[in-house]
């Protein structure tokens, strides 16, 4: 099993559910709200009046056989634009209950 930890700006968030609807990935926990930019040229995401956009963010364990596929989808929604951001972070599940 892996853990993907999955930020992206608010705006794509009926656009990922629907990925992980169509994966059959039904397991996650969302963050409506987070903080945050990006580290190379996106701009922050802060909620404030300078910079009024926001993040969300979703942690889901899945199978590795899917990780591929999942990571292959969401980098093709981030292409698409890119200024958004969205981001994608694997890692091993040690343990789980």
């Amino acid at each position: 099993m892996k853990t993907v930890f999955i930020p992206y700006n608010q705006a794509y968030k009926d656009r990922i559910l629907d990925i992980l609807d169509k994966m059959s990935l039904r397991g996650f926990t969302l963050w409506d709200t987070v903080q945050g930019r990006g580290s190379k040229i996106g701009e922050p995401h802060y909620g404030n009046h300078a910079w009024p956009t926001l993040n969300s963010a979703i942690l889901t364990v899945i199978p590795d056989e899917k990780v591929d596929d999942l990571l292959l989808k969401l980098h093709e929604l981030d292409r698409l634009t890119e200024q958004q951001g969205l981001h994608a972070y694997v890692w091993n599940v040690e343990k789980m209950i």
